[in-house]
């Protein structure tokens, strides 16, 4: 009796378990775990959440271990009807089982293949930016705003409009709020994203008002509304899924009292649809663990006993990454993307080592590799997809390393399959890749004739690669100063400025360099003095100034000399200081190259009365110059008009030729004070934005300067001096030819 008994409880086990099986599949064999932090992921996760955390270090990653087989999964999902894609798509996309390929589930949409399920159920595919919000939390959080909300509506006829609606009898009824109040309100009381409520009703019902699902003139449905198609499954019947769905709004299909009630059905007002839809998509869906849009569409986390991989929310097999786009899109428009964000991003058992590729993706355009290369330029993005439609998933610099799985043969634009060293999978253009050597450089010396180079110089790099066997490998040249040195593809080096620069020389196919530091000495090439004759009473102290040529040279020592002290002295500072009448030569040369000077003529005349000569206040007189002349009435007869004197006056140009009086007065012109036909003073004009001494500002003016700037051909200093326009004693700059150029547009006057 007990072996008979014994016998029918193991025979009802096995019958059990047999009846039992796919209920028990359905259940965890362990509880679903959460661990927050990249590190808590598996590896092939890491590389790319890193990525997205260098961007966005306040988004939050957590780990869904669902303890669920990755084969177990895919098995689950891949049945007929449970995923759906565009009849359109290509038939990588499709089941194409016979008398299941092509057949419309529902008007449009046909089964799904496998391929499609693994592609878009394996979570490292959509680990970038911005597909990876089919795993945000979708929670009401107190941050959300109106202003938010818009910005996702941008660009549908949702977008900052007032809500009407047609009632069952055919009324319009007109409300003062807008949609995006309608979905604030429900937001709060479902405890639901506003933007995940905003982005699904543009992924449900798309951007017109006129959907069927919204339009509220379905017949037989007329005054219903449904925003997020609740209960719009498949159907072969013409417009079947969206009747469904009304039919929900209508009645909740048969559902009782008081689930109608808790979800405000029917859904005759917008405002009922959205908030009730919304508090059906809380607690449906969100408050059960299933609190992304990817666990919506795939169930593989639900606090319901034996629901799993039942309670799917849509159909569509890319909805969850079509539906993170828009999202990402919408928060990227709001300014969101900078706020904090927690994702929930699945994890599964015996997963494969790389990710399922999009059926997009042509196997026939590749052929299986498994080469090491490196990337040849700098800055090169690795996409999701072998094209720039695809999204980056990072950008890496010169030289990476990486491993390439398969080479692309596809005609035109080729891509490559490769992985990087730390586990991220995607494709780089071939363009960008180059093979490794069997045998590569082990080390670089870098030699050079002299390390000291004379500006203007050039030298030829001495680069020695060992072993000898990869001496022909190639290598890339930098400076870390190109303002001082810069160094060719062939390693000539050219010195450009006096300081200091490293030159390095370092491998193409890996991280081994060579360096060598040089020097670059500006030897001096000319002295320019600030005045070239001057007249000086006796006792009167001037201040000349030297300027060296060119600006960077290491030695601007300059040594002066009066090549007669007993009319005029000078100190190495520059100060003359007039001794007795006569005419002397001011000599300044350069301490480096003593054949390199200048001259000024100092003539040293008698003191004059303070009542000799006046000149008209609105002229600045200072020591031997005179500017504040208005540069639109300067004739020569206009300027003697400003000075009172019973001397003689007489007005020469720059090159010391007399001016008559209808003559224009410009920069570098003298006035000379005469007294029996000799000159006795003399005073040099200057007018600021005058670079030629024409009397003009002009376009000429900006050419002359500009090539000063350049180097090409430098001003005299009173040119020099009439071009700082800043009048601040600095060598004209380019800030000098702005200002020039904002006089001449009549943007801003030059002061004189």
């Amino acid at each position: 009796m007990k072996k008979i008994l014994k016998y029918i409880f193991i025979s009802l086990l096995f019958l059990f378990l047999a009846i039992g099986i796919e209920f028990a599949f359905n259940w965890k064999t362990e509880a679903s775990t959460k661990l927050n932090g990249i590190e808590n992921f598996p590896s092939s996760y890491q590389p790319y959440l890193r990525e997205i955390a260098k961007k966005h270090s306040n988004w939050k990653f957590v780990a869904l271990y669902t303890n669920f087989d990755w084969k177990y999964v895919i098995d689950q999902e891949n049945k007929y009807g449970k995923n759906l894609v565009p009849k359109n798509y290509s038939n990588s996309w499709k089941n194409t089982t016979p008398g299941q390929f092509d057949v419309e589930i529902d008007s449009g949409w046909v089964d799904s293949s496998r391929q499609a399920v693994e592609y878009c159920m394996d979570p490292r595919n959509f680990l970038n930016e911005a597909r990876l919000f089919q795993f945000e939390t979708l929670s009401y959080d107190t941050n959300s705003s109106l202003d938010g909300i818009e910005k996702i509506l941008y660009g549908t006829e949702f977008y900052n409009t007032k809500v009407s609606y047609l009632t069952s009898t055919g009324s319009t009824v007109n409300m003062t709020e807008k949609y995006s109040d309608l979905i604030l309100k429900g937001a709060k009381t479902s405890k639901v994203s506003p933007y995940h409520l905003a982005s699904r009703i543009k992924q449900e019902v798309g951007p017109f008002l006129s959907h069927s699902s919204i339009s509220g003139k379905v017949e037989g449905f007329k005054g219903l509304y449904n925003f997020y198609n609740i209960g719009a499954t498949s159907s072969a019947e013409p417009m079947g899924a969206i009747k469904n769905g009304l039919q929900y709004a209508k009645d909740g299909k048969g559902a009782s009292q008081s689930t109608k009630d808790k979800y405000l059905i029917p859904w005759n007002t917008k405002e009922r649809a959205i908030t009730g839809g919304a508090i059906f998509i809380g607690s449906s869906y969100i408050n059960v663990g299933q609190n992304t849009i990817y666990l919506q569409k795939f169930d593989v986390n639900d606090d319901r006993p034996g629901t799993l991989f039942t309670h799917q929310y849509m159909t569509n097999v890319l909805a969850p990454s079509s539906e993170a786009k828009s999202i990402y899109s919408g928060y990227q428009k709001s300014g969101l993307l900078n706020n904090a964000m927690t994702f929930i991003i699945p994890v599964y058992n015996n997963m494969p080592d790389i990710p399922t590729q999009s059926p997009n993706i042509n196997t026939k355009d590749f052929t299986t590799d498994n080469t090491k290369v490196y990337c040849n330029m700098a800055d090169v993005n690795v996409r999701t997809g072998p094209s720039t439609s695809y999204e980056i998933i990072t950008t890496i610099p010169k030289n990476t390393k990486m491993t390439r799985i398969r080479k692309g043969k596809q005609s035109g634009e080729r891509w490559d399959q490769v992985i990087l060293e730390n586990g991220i999978v995607g494709y780089i253009y071939q363009t960008y890749v180059t093979e490794l050597p069997s045998v590569q450089i082990q080390k670089i010396e870098v030699g050079i004739d002299n390390t000291t180079l004379k500006k203007g110089e050039k030298k030829q790099l001495k680069v020695t690669i060992s072993p000898p066997e990869a001496s022909t490998h190639k290598v890339v040249y930098s400076s870390s100063n190109n303002r001082v040195a810069t160094v060719d593809d062939k390693g000539v080096v050219q010195a450009l400025r006096s300081g200091t620069a490293t030159i390095t020389v370092k491998a193409q196919e890996n991280t081994v360099q060579g360096q060598i530091t040089i020097q670059v000495y500006s030897p001096v090439t000319g002295i320019h003095l600030d005045q070239k004759q001057i007249y000086m009473e006796i006792g009167d102290t001037f201040q000349i100034n030297a300027n060296i040529e060119p600006s960077d040279s290491d030695d601007k020592t300059v040594v002066f000399t009066s090549e007669n002290s007993q009319v005029a002295t000078i100190q190495q500072d520059g100060i003359i200081t007039a001794i007795q009448e006569g005419t002397t030569k001011i000599l300044a040369s350069s301490k480096e190259n003593s054949n390199i000077k200048a001259e000024c003529e100092v003539n040293v005349v008698r003191k004059m009365a303070e009542d000799e000569i006046h000149f008209d206040s609105s002229l600045t007189v200072n020591s031997f110059e005179i500017s504040g002349i208005d540069y639109t009435s300067n004739t020569v007869e206009d300027i003697k008009d400003k000075i009172t004197t019973d001397l003689e006056i007489e007005i020469v140009n720059y090159n010391n030729q007399i001016l008559k009086d209808t003559d224009i007065v410009g920069t570098g012109c003298k006035i000379r004070v005469k007294e029996n036909d000799k000159v006795i003073r003399q005073y040099q004009i200057v007018v600021y934005g005058d670079a030629n001494g024409d009397g003009a500002i002009n376009s000429v003016d900006l050419l002359v300067l500009q090539r000063h700037i350049l180097e090409i051909k430098t001003l005299e200093p009173i040119f020099r001096k009439a071009t700082n326009i800043n009048k601040n004693g600095a060598n004209p700059s380019s800030v000098d030819l702005l200002l020039i150029q904002r006089h001449i547009l009549e943007l801003q006057r030059i002061i004189q």
